[in-house]
């Protein structure tokens, strides 16, 4: 596998598998309003981790403006 490849590869199985984790808190946790508690604590860790706040700003606003494309209009993925 290329570099390239490589380290898009290892970046989406880090993401699988802390999507699932949230998942799988979010199904303990039925009551609870979770998913803000994940993404802000997403973005402390990566501020933590030397990102800078327009850095992450910007990536957040790119992914939810990239977000109708990957789920073609639907509002949640069935399960």
């Amino acid at each position: 596998m290329e570099s390239d490849d490589q380290w898009k590869h290892e970046a989406l199985q880090v993401a699988f598998v802390f999507a699932s984790k949230c998942a799988d808190l979010n199904r303990s946790n039925p009551n609870k309003p979770v998913l803000d508690f994940y993404i802000n604590t997403l973005m402390t860790e990566l501020w933590d981790s030397g990102f800078s706040q327009s850095a992450i700003r910007k990536a957040f606003e790119d992914a939810v403006v990239d977000m109708p494309r990957y789920s073609a209009g639907q509002e949640q993925r069935g399960r």
